[in-house]
């Protein structure tokens, strides 16, 4: 439980601290949010929908449970009777008691998945319940100490790693020559601040810092098109964590930052990288959190290379990728995203054997990686043994590769086959997709890229 984690100064009650809390509280109850904090009736549906629950079913993990810790402030906040007669409804002051089981519910065994309100039969949103609770601990400095060292890190860099721009650009470089050596073709590039490109293209910064095959695998992707695209060193990371701490203000920031940086280089368009949350925040939240309509589409990279696909601009090569493959959906692009038929179009043109868990698509339970959870190394054994129904989902596949498009979902599925001892393989989709690409043409000599060069 969170009393047993949480004991530092940091995390101890204050009047001052009760008081922001309830102001983000007061401030954020809209009509959405009244209505989750109204209907629930208690049925219990929501329980089956929590792999929390179905790996380790005990109350704690229902999410109706979670949802109450914030119902019993809201009312003895704004309930007649909350504030008349509190114990007849249930009704609590926000107090350090309060606090601690917040912060259990909130944030040491909630992913924010959003299956569970796909399964509510009254519409309530415990993701949203979730988030509203996560911002009012937040408020009173109370963010678990990993995910609040993530957002500062990437207001503070740019990137929630903080890569500085020299390994950053050094990072491209060697990819643009890894990729020119795999296809012979030193005319390949990895453009960098391209003015007036159509494609301006993200990066997790995990990939730029331990995965940098994976921006080999987009540039092939890229090139394989012939696509007019570029990417920025004024902004460049796809994540925002802001979403996870529930701080409007750190999102806003950072979705700004990217908007500034597609605006200033003239692109038509921004692509999101393979993140879940990542694509959430800026396609589906930035222009909330902005206030006024980007001047440009946002899109996923998932979303862009079904279209490559279905335009013939790219060709496939299914042959190339034998194993069978099971897909893994992104609860932030499929729930909260719409992106449920791309992946399958694409692994059905990349692959010889594609398989589907069971459940998938909308109700494919979450990895447990979600909602910052890997960044919070408090409820890390939590989180593995809440993996376990994921782990049962791609057991009972066969499957020899999991694919994703998910940084979080790639993390903590590797964690999950070895705490589990899959005989998987952890990809992401466009590594599949790059594996399986013919070439459109024959390699280019020295001298034409000098000439091109020049």
């Amino acid at each position: 439980m969170a009393e047993e984690m949480f004991t530092d100064e940091r995390f101890k009650l204050t009047d001052e601290k009760a008081e922001l809390a309830l102001e983000v509280l007061r401030g954020r109850l809209n009509r959405q949010l009244e209505a989750s904090l109204e209907v629930c009736v208690r049925c219990g549906i929501c329980a089956d929908s929590c792999h929390y629950y179905v790996a380790n079913p005990k109350p704690e993990h229902v999410p109706a449970y979670r949802a109450e810790q914030l119902r019993k402030i809201y009312r003895r906040l704004f309930d007649p009777v909350g504030k008349a007669v509190p114990r007849w409804v249930g009704a609590a002051e926000l107090d350090q008691e309060a606090v601690d089981r917040l912060m259990y519910a909130a944030f040491g065994t909630c992913t924010m998945c959003g299956r569970c309100v796909l399964n509510c039969p009254m519409g309530v949103d415990t993701r949203h319940i979730a988030r509203t609770a996560r911002a009012m601990l937040t408020a009173m400095d109370m963010t678990p100490e990993g995910l609040k060292a993530t957002v500062d890190i990437h207001l503070k860099s740019g990137n929630n790693m903080g890569v500085d721009e020299e390994d950053y650009v050094e990072t491209l470089e060697w990819m643009e020559e890894e990729l020119q050596d795999e296809l012979e073709d030193p005319t390949l590039k990895i453009p960098v601040n391209k003015k007036h490109a159509r494609v301006v293209y993200t990066f997790n910064p995990r990939e730029v810092k331990f995965f940098p095959y994976l921006i080999q695998a987009a540039a092939k992707i890229y090139n394989a098109a012939g696509e007019d695209w570029t990417v920025s060193t004024e902004s460049w990371d796809a994540t925002n964590y802001g979403l996870f701490s529930g701080d409007n203000s750190a999102a806003r920031t950072i979705a700004h930052n990217l908007e500034q940086a597609v605006n200033h280089l003239g692109a038509d368009m921004l692509v999101m990288a393979e993140c879940g949350h990542g694509y959430r925040s800026q396609r589906w939240e930035g222009e909330n959190w902005a206030g006024h309509r980007y001047p440009f589409p946002v899109m996923s990279f998932v979303e862009l290379q079904a279209q490559y696909i279905k335009e013939g601009r790219i060709t496939l090569d299914p042959t190339l990728n034998t194993k069978r493959v099971t897909y893994h959906d992104p609860c932030n692009q499929v729930r909260s995203g719409g992106i449920i038929e791309e992946p399958r179009y694409i692994l059905r043109r990349a692959v010889m054997d594609f398989v589907e868990m069971e459940p998938h698509g909308v109700e494919n339970y979450c990895c447990g990686g979600g909602g910052g959870m890997l960044s919070m190394s408090e409820f890390s054994k939590d989180r593995i043994a809440a993996g376990r129904v994921k782990a049962d989902q791609i057991r009972a596949t066969g499957a020899q590769i999991v694919a994703t498009s998910c940084h979080n979902c790639l993390d903590q599925l590797d964690e999950i086959k070895r705490h589990y001892k899959l005989k998987v393989k952890i990809q992401n989709l466009s590594e599949l997709v790059a594996d399986a690409v013919i070439w459109p043409r024959e390699p280019a000599s020295a001298a034409q890229a000098e000439r091109n060069d020049g």
